[in-house]
């Protein structure tokens, strides 16, 4: 999958999704200090689903028109910076493979899941 993960995801996270053969940009590497806007768009034009432990992406993913390959994954568990917390997480996204066209919430012991509006 084509992920593009915002600059708050841990760098284990992201090693982590690549070595599982994830197609992963980090905004930390490529463009730190923009704006959640233009994240979100970035995501848009590249065909990406934007990671993020941000809860703003989720009311800018509900005003947006966005094509049926992207979509918003908002973590919502404890960020640790450990190897195994890590690990569990990208097994978790590793479990799915219908992320992209929804704005979705990954919740310990649960995942939540809306479909998005999408472009033409």
């Amino acid at each position: 999958m084509r992920w593009l993960c915002d600059e708050n995801i841990p760098r284990n996270l992201v090693q982590g999704l690549r070595r599982r053969g994830h197609d992963v940009v980090w905004i930390r590497e490529t463009l730190p200090g923009i704006t959640d806007a233009e994240v979100l768009g970035l995501a848009v034009r590249e065909r990406r689903i934007c990671l993020t432990f941000d809860k703003d992406f989720g009311e800018l993913a509900a005003a947006a028109v966005l094509p049926p390959d992207c979509g918003v994954l908002l973590l919502r568990v404890q960020p640790r910076p450990s190897l195994e917390s890590s690990t569990e997480i990208a097994a978790a996204i590793d479990a799915r493979a219908d992320w992209a066209g929804h704005f979705s919430v990954l919740e310990p012991g649960r995942v939540r899941m809306r479909p998005l509006g999408r472009g033409r």
